[in-house]
């Protein structure tokens, strides 16, 4: 009796983005890169699995005024590697990457907010301190947690061309000093 080739399930991890040209980049390049620092828990990843992208309060420059979100959608498609040249935004250098395909996105500043689920999650078991989970570029998600977020977010979701610009020019005007 031949034996049965056994397919991995994909994953799903969040991804998380802390800067406006880091997610403009992601989003344009439809690529990840991932510090030295984090090649190991990035080589982890796999072809197929999913990345629930989320942006911290901060991504946008206005704590205040910004939520932190899930915002959008995507697929690993090739291997994590290094990089011929690495990934640069302002001090921080990306040495190792992958492709991805982005299945969707919420429009600018909407989405998830992580906020209000953290209570139904399991990857939060301290509800007090759950936002310190989120210091890492990839955070491992359960089959529980996948299905409420993706549950919540699939009808936020748009084709990323219906909102590329708009992330584009946030970022920009991030260059620039001048946000909008």
């Amino acid at each position: 009796m031949p034996s049965a080739t056994v397919i991995p399930m994909p994953q799903n991890y969040l991804l998380v983005i802390g800067d406006a040209a880091a997610l403009a980049w992601v989003l344009s390049e439809e690529r990840m890169a991932f510090s030295s620092l984090r090649r190991s828990q990035a080589m982890s990843l796999e072809i197929g699995d999913e990345l629930l992208i989320y942006t911290t309060r901060g991504c946008f420059h206005n704590p205040g005024r910004d939520a932190s979100r899930v915002m959008g959608l995507a697929s690993v498609t090739t291997q994590v590697r290094d990089l011929a040249e690495p990934v640069v935004f302002g001090e921080r250098r990306f040495t190792s990457g992958c492709a991805l395909a982005i299945k969707g996105v919420a429009a600018l500043r909407q989405g998830v907010e992580l906020r209000s689920l953290v209570t139904e999650l399991h990857v939060f078991p301290d509800l007090k301190t759950w936002s310190a989970q989120l210091r890492r570029p990839l955070v491992p998600l359960d089959e529980h947690d996948a299905s409420v977020l993706k549950r919540h977010l699939t009808v936020l979701l748009e084709p990323l061309e219906d909102h590329l610009s708009s992330y584009l020019q946030i970022a920009k005007g991030r260059e620039k000093g001048t946000e909008r």
